[in-house]
């Protein structure tokens, strides 16, 4: 007896004895299982808790819902929370409360959304995020916006979606008095004018025939430019720093826009914004409209009384020997350096900027991707098919000359629409106007070192 008990006590020691062995082996690789289970679990960092990450997005249009709705999906995958900062409406007015912030070394935002010229002026105040993703994420994206976001080798912000000024027009007033989509500047007045003075012969007295963002405002510095480099006139600053805007065709280019002022186009367009111009538009009191391609999901919604008669083209050439042209707008993502949630917002950029989210908010929202495969996505195209047939004018847009001016930019920018706008409004005549900015541009360019 003595026998049997030492040996099953040994045995229990060993491997255990037969009552304590039930279920054989499969009990005891369930029990390794389970030990390893725990013994990894106890090895793996603490899963972080959740965070609310904060974002500045735009309040324009559909910006504010775009966005939201994104941040929302994102939170759900994650278990974080996203808080939206109110923005204004203005560009320039976003660019300095950012800068306040910044001053401040403020935490109060996690990311920021940057608009394609302000790289040079907010690289200081960001992380580089070029080691958070992969080279070919970064690949799938057009190169010269990834690029124009590089500064000094630091990616300052990852693109999120791209503009271009494009043309709108109503297809059926332009059916009704059998006109053509303009080719040059000079058409699009003839052919506002016309149709202006007939719809309000028929009793429309609220129509007007070009409306386009005439305050002086950034959106000023898009539409100028967009004028000038289609009549051949330069980009205000070249590349190798030289001023060039004191020129005839730049002249004649913020001529002709002037001679629109109260003929083809509306006095009050002087005091237009994106939001004024589109509102005219969409109304149905207005037969042309410049605008950002974000318009267009807008004018087909159900309750717009444009829907179904809205044509999209690319702006007219400055005569029979400009070029179409349209300025490259855009915005991007960047992750504040005083952020207190830096991995988070990581993950948000990421997100946010992926082919997915982007596909969902062309398709939605008629944003433009920065990613070049979405182009050709019948999903995208069926939504927005000026996507496809615009696509060299996104891809070939003319740039302010934010890369080569740097921190000056936005003083340059000011510059400019101011002179532009006092020509519009009569007070200086685009000679005089287009040198004295000239001077200006060439004292604080320091012999085009900038």
């Amino acid at each position: 007896m003595r026998r049997i008990l030492f040996g099953c006590l040994l045995g229990a020691v060993l491997m255990g004895c037969p009552e304590e062995r039930a279920g054989g082996p499969d009990k005891m690789a369930g029990d390794k299982a389970a030990a390893d289970k725990m013994a990894a679990e106890k090895a793996m960092p603490p899963k972080p808790a959740p965070v609310e990450v904060t974002i500045a997005c735009g309040s324009q249009g559909q910006d504010q819902e775009a966005c939201q709705a994104g941040a929302d999906a994102w939170a759900k995958s994650t278990g974080n929370t996203v808080k939206l900062v109110a923005v204004p409406s203005d560009s320039g007015q976003q660019l300095t409360q950012f800068q306040q912030l910044f001053a401040a070394g403020s935490a109060d935002v996690d990311v920021f959304r940057f608009d394609i010229v302000w790289p040079g002026i907010v690289a200081s105040h960001v992380i580089d995020l070029k080691p958070h993703f992969k080279d070919a994420e970064l690949d799938a994206h057009f190169a010269p916006i990834v690029q124009a976001n590089t500064i000094d080798g630091k990616l300052v912000a990852v693109p999120w979606f791209t503009d271009a000024g494009l043309l709108y027009y109503r297809k059926d007033l332009l059916e009704k008095y059998k006109q053509q989509p303009p080719t040059t500047w000079q058409e699009l007045a003839a052919t506002a004018k016309l149709i202006q003075d007939k719809e309000k012969a028929g009793g429309n007295k609220k129509m007007v025939g070009f409306v386009f963002q005439g305050k002086a405002y950034e959106g000023l510095t898009c539409n100028g430019l967009e004028w000038v480099d289609s009549f051949g006139g330069g980009t205000i600053v070249a590349d190798d720093g030289k001023v060039t805007i004191n020129n005839p065709k730049a002249v004649a280019a913020v001529e002709f826009a002037a001679s629109l002022i109260g003929k083809a186009s509306p006095t009050g367009v002087l005091n237009y914004a994106e939001e004024e111009a589109r509102g005219a538009f969409q109304s149905g009191n207005a037969v042309f409209m410049r605008n950002w391609p974000y318009a267009w999901s807008l004018a087909q919604k159900d309750d717009s009384p444009v829907k179904d008669k809205v044509g999209v083209m690319a702006l007219p050439k400055g005569g029979p020997e400009g070029k179409n042209t349209g300025t490259l707008g855009g915005w991007n993502l960047g992750v504040s350096k005083y952020s207190k949630k830096q991995e988070a917002a990581i993950s948000l950029v990421k997100y946010l900027t992926s082919l997915e989210e982007q596909k969902r908010r062309a398709i939605t929202n008629s944003f433009n991707p920065t990613i070049a495969g979405l182009y050709k996505d019948p999903d995208v195209l069926k939504a927005n098919p000026f996507m496809g047939t615009l696509s060299d004018t996104f891809t070939n847009a003319v740039a302010r000359p934010s890369k080569k001016t740097g921190l000056k930019y936005n003083q340059v920018s000011t510059e400019f629409t101011g002179a532009v706008h006092a020509v519009l409004s009569g007070k200086e005549k685009a000679g005089p106007a287009m040198q004295k900015l000239a001077e200006k541009l060439e004292k604080m360019s320091d012999g085009g070192k900038w």
